[in-house]
């Protein structure tokens, strides 16, 4: 690739097998970052590194499940193997089980709280050591973690009671950790997406925009939602 915003820099993209993640990492890769796709599933991570391939770039599929510190720590130190640094850390992988308290299970809200919360954490604290140090190296003095969360943390409604708790709290997370490494000149945002009609790529070019800024810009929020929606 041609010389982009985000050329010589590594981005590790987590749930990056479909979805936003998969978007994420073939619109960074078109910004010219070589890019690890982080998901459980290996055989989903292999068409989206072939389409990063098609484009010119780079990008190595990792398969980890991150609800495990053990292997959301692998996982980081994969990249580092294989790109040599870290630059830019987008926490995708989520779910959302929709159901209300009565008839949903404590499995379903397990399920959410350890993909949601758990591995962002596993992921994000083996990742920061790594981050600071691509800040004080980098050319671009700067380093990033954008926090794919939800309009959900804002709108709460009828059968998301879970799912908005582990969107709430990934804000409140996002803005402390923003506070303890602002001196780090590690920028931290949340990316938080509304339902349909917002898309993939609606929401990976809005990453794409948090990361590319210049180092004295910091865009902490983006929140997407459907032009005709009220909530």
């Amino acid at each position: 690739m041609e010389d982009r915003l985000l050329s010589g820099t590594v981005a590790l993209v987590t749930g990056a097998g479909g979805g936003i993640g998969a978007a994420t990492t073939r619109r960074l890769a078109r910004e010219g970052a070589a890019v690890s796709a982080v998901a459980r599933h290996r055989d989903r991570l292999d068409g989206v590194v072939d389409d990063v391939a098609a484009l010119g770039g780079h990008a190595a599929a990792v398969e980890a499940d991150l609800t495990d510190p053990a292997q959301a720590e692998r996982a980081v130190e994969a990249t580092l193997d294989r790109f040599g640094r870290v630059d830019i850390l987008v926490n995708n992988a989520g779910v959302m089980l929709l159901g209300t308290a009565l008839h949903t299970t404590v499995e379903e809200w397990d399920r959410m709280v350890a993909l949601n919360v758990s591995a962002l954490l596993h992921v994000t604290h083996a990742a920061v050591p790594h981050l600071i140090d691509a800040a004080a190296t980098s050319p671009r003095e700067v380093a990033d973690i954008v926090n794919v969360g939800s309009a959900a943390g804002r709108a709460a409604r009828p059968g998301s009671s879970v799912y908005t708790l582990t969107t709430s709290g990934l804000t409140g997370f996002t803005e402390a950790l923003r506070r303890e490494l602002v001196e780090e000149r590690v920028r931290v945002a949340v990316v938080a997406p509304g339902f349909e009609p917002v898309r993939d790529d609606d929401v990976a070019d809005a990453i794409a925009y948090v990361v590319t800024r210049e180092r004295r810009v910091a865009v902490n929020e983006i929140l997407l939602r459907a032009a005709e929606r009220i909530w």
